[in-house]
């Protein structure tokens, strides 16, 4: 803020100074506008009034270039991997005193660029902090234009999250705004004496990865990945064979297996979702159809309903490809569920 001071002089007895000035310059004043200050003196001479005297000072005011971006969120935000079009909410806030343009770039400030891609900038035409179809439709915008005085413009930046993204990674995302002129062009800063005419003032502070007073402003938003971390692990016992029956059976043709497959979710992770399970048989059993396939199984393969029987989830054989089809219930953290069915060995 830029602040002016008048010193008043001692006053005599027989002369009275009167000064008549404008409102004291303060920030917001438009650049370029003339601000006059007027001062009367008027004085008596042997009691008689006499004509009063005046001058005034007029001068320009300078162009101050100053730029905030916030980022628009609370905490990180959180994505899955592979998530397409994530987004991340700013405000892009002209607090100079003159209209500006104002180039916008988002850029991966930390976090592991492999697994993040495709940086775009929307218009947040209707201020939600969200990307509508119209605003998606819209296409990509790489700078704001005639941004006036005080103004501030919502922006959204979307990126994609690659399948390689772990639970609890974070990607930073900074977005720059560098000020320009009204006509686009960079602007340069007065750093001799005062001229007469507009001068050009960088006042703006450091941001997230721009230095003070470079007439740009950057802030940061985060995505957090909330992954599932799933893990597979597949047994087998013997049920029985043609000799020894259920007592200390034998691998033996002819023999009853029944395959355990466990499907586990991390402590932690984010619940799996559309778990589909697919089991392609050796070529030497013959899957037990009397049995069945049975789904949602604990950690044990037990406690499961059979899903090929028009149970829910679902599960099938597959005679063609030799091999089990099976959904699963939705797996949270630290959660099991389990398919379990037999075969004979042929």
């Amino acid at each position: 803020m830029k602040r002016s001071k008048q010193l008043l002089g001692a006053v005599s007895s027989t002369a009275l100074i009167a000064f008549s000035a404008s409102p004291a310059f303060a920030a917001g004043t438009t650049a370029g506008n003339s601000i006059t200050n007027n001062v009367s003196v008027s004085f008596d001479v042997g009691g008689v009034t006499q004509t009063a005297v005046t001058d005034s000072d007029t001068f320009t005011v300078d162009r101050a270039i100053d730029v905030v971006v916030d980022f628009a969120g609370t905490g990180n935000t959180s994505v899955s991997p592979g998530e397409s079009d994530v987004e991340l909410a700013f405000d892009v806030t002209n607090s100079s005193n003159d209209v500006l343009d104002f180039n916008l770039a988002a850029a991966l400030n930390a976090g592991t660029s492999a697994n993040i891609a495709n940086f775009e900038i929307y218009l947040d035409s209707d201020g939600d902090r969200t990307l509508s179809a119209a605003e998606l439709a819209a296409g990509p915008i790489t700078s704001l234009d005639d941004v006036a005085a005080d103004e501030t413009v919502e922006v959204i930046v979307i990126a994609d999250i690659g399948l390689g993204a772990g639970d609890g990674d974070t990607f930073d995302v900074v977005l720059t705004a560098t000020a320009l002129d009204s006509a686009g062009t960079a602007l340069t800063q007065n750093t001799g004496a005062n001229t007469a005419g507009e001068d050009t003032v960088f006042i703006d502070g450091a941001g997230t990865t721009d230095s003070n007073r470079d007439a740009a402003f950057s802030d940061v938003g985060t995505y957090e990945v909330a992954g599932a971390q799933m893990s597979v692990a597949k047994s087998s016992s013997i049920i029985s064979d043609p000799v020894n029956g259920t007592t200390n059976p034998k691998a033996i043709p002819g023999a009853t297996i029944e395959y355990c497959i466990v499907v586990s979710n991390a402590a932690g992770a984010a619940t799996a979702t559309d778990v589909a399970v697919n089991d392609v048989l050796p070529a030497d059993v013959s899957y037990l159809s009397s049995f069945g396939i049975y789904v949602d199984g604990d950690g044990s393969c037990a406690s499961g309903s059979r899903g090929d029987t028009g149970g829910t989830p679902t599960a099938s054989y597959n005679s063609t490809d030799h091999e089990i089809d099976a959904a699963l219930s939705d797996v949270a953290a630290s959660g099991q569920r389990s398919v379990y069915f037999r075969v004979t060995i042929d």
